[in-house]
C-alpha cells in the first residue's frame, strides 16, 4: 500500500519487517464505506497511549490464538505463573501483584479449581485467608501453557523483530 512505509528485513537487521503506518490528517474530512487503512488518525498516530493499546490488541488475539487448544486467557496464564512460582500466596496478594480486582480474582480462581489447576488451602496463620496451589494437573497444564506461550512470544518477535521486542521489555520494566 502507497500510504505504508516498509522497512526491509536487510535494513533493520532484525529478520523480519516492520510496518509502521503513514499518519495523515484528514482535517474532518468524512470517509465513506468502511476504508480501514485509509482512514487517517492525525493526532493519534504519535499518542503512545493508542499505539500500546493496538500492540496490546494484537498480543491477546495472538496469545489467545496461540494458546486456543489449551483453553487458557491471559489473565488465567498470569494467575496460573504466579502461583507457580510462589506457592502458598494469598488471594490479596495475587491480586495486588497482578493488578485485578479481588472480585474478578474470585471467579478465576473458582473456574481455575473447577478445572482442578488450583487449590485454596485455609491459612495456617489467618483463618480469614486461603493459601493458593497450583494441583498436580495445574503443574502439568501450566507446563504446557508455558511453552504455548514461548510459542507466542516468538510471534512477537517476528512481529516486530527479536531486538525491538527486548528493547519494549525493558521499556516496559518500569511497569511489571
Amino acid at each position: 500500500m502507497a500510504s505504508q512505509q516498509k522497512t526491509s528485513r536487510k535494513a533493520t537487521g532484525t529478520g523480519a519487517a516492520i510496518r509502521r503506518p503513514h499518519a495523515r490528517a484528514t482535517n474532518g474530512r468524512e470517509h465513506g464505506g468502511d476504508a480501514g487503512d485509509e482512514i487517517g488518525l492525525d493526532a493519534l498516530a504519535g499518542h503512545a497511549g493508542y499505539a500500546v493499546r493496538r500492540f496490546q490488541l494484537w498480543i491477546f488475539q495472538d496469545f489467545i490464538k496461540t494458546l486456543a487448544a489449551a483453553d487458557i486467557r491471559p489473565t488465567q496464564y498470569s494467575v496460573m505463573t504466579v502461583i507457580g512460582a510462589n506457592p502458598g500466596l494469598s488471594q490479596m496478594a495475587v491480586a495486588k501483584r497482578l493488578g485485578i480486582e479481588r472480585a474478578r480474582l474470585v471467579h478465576l480462581l473458582d473456574s481455575l479449581e473447577e478445572r482442578d489447576f488450583v487449590s485454596r488451602i485455609p491459612s495456617a496463620t489467618d483463618r480469614r485467608t486461603h493459601a493458593l496451589h497450583l494441583t498436580a494437573r495445574g503443574r502439568t497444564a501450566l507446563a504446557q501453557f508455558k511453552r504455548l506461550a514461548a510459542e507466542h512470544e516468538r510471534h512477537v518477535a517476528e512481529k516486530i523483530g527479536k531486538e525491538n521486542r527486548e528493547r519494549l521489555l525493558q521499556i516496559l520494566a518500569c511497569f511489571t
